[in-house]
């Protein structure tokens, strides 16, 4: 049976979080998708809170100790991607920004993102277009159409859903975007590409060193 890899990151910052409860439910539905294509998931979660000090050692000297060079290699050689965060003063929290600052700008390039967030009302989804998906795009990620946002609202009915009937509910919203997450994740094979640890980049050219053919 076919293997493929899920990295969830949540950057809430309570326990018990809204922003995990989320990921997790992105994440299980994104595995019952892959399941119906014959595929047997690996899910890793990382809450960032309990990377939150390792983070930041990292923003100001440069370097990742082991326990977060571990996470990091396991989020950008995941076969799909996960992200959600909760939203602060309209925009993701600086705990999320700082660890996609951390990690190399190259090395989520082609990997299946999938974008959630929560706040306390639905005034903030605007911020996954304009802030997240951006941040992604710049990342060279492969974020998928549909984005997740709750609300308080959306965890107060029993189906998870807003009563105006013009808004999708929450579960058809988390089904849509596992769906488009898994059809990409079927095609990656990032969690089993062997990588060069002295590989350069391609565009690498100290110094002209190379002239341009």
């Amino acid at each position: 049976m076919t293997e493929r890899t899920l990295a969830v990151v949540s950057a809430g910052l309570s326990q018990p979080s809204s922003t995990r409860l989320l990921a997790d439910k992105l994440a299980t539905a994104t595995v019952a998708r892959l399941a119906d294509e014959g595929i047997t998931t690996k899910v890793v979660t990382y809450e960032l809170r309990d990377y939150a000090q390792d983070i930041m050692n990292n923003m100001l000297t440069g370097f990742a100790n082991p326990r977060l060079e571990e996470m990091i290699e396991a989020v950008t050689s995941a076969d799909g991607l996960i992200a959600v965060t909760p939203i602060f003063t309209t925009s993701y929290s600086g705990l999320f920004k700082t660890f996609f600052d951390v990690i190399d700008n190259r090395s989520l390039t082609d990997q299946p993102v999938l974008i959630g967030a929560t706040a306390g009302t639905p005034r903030h989804s605007l911020a996954l277009d304009y802030a997240l998906r951006p941040m992604f795009t710049y990342l060279h990620a492969v974020v998928v159409p549909t984005s997740v946002f709750a609300a308080s609202e959306d965890w107060g009915t029993g189906d998870g859903g807003r009563v105006d009937s013009r808004v999708q509910t929450l579960p058809a919203r988390i089904e849509r975007a596992a769906g488009e997450l898994s059809a990409l994740v079927v095609r990656s094979d990032r969690s089993t590409r062997v990588r060069d640890p002295f590989e350069l980049p391609a565009d690498f050219n100290p110094a002209g060193m190379f002239p341009p053919r």
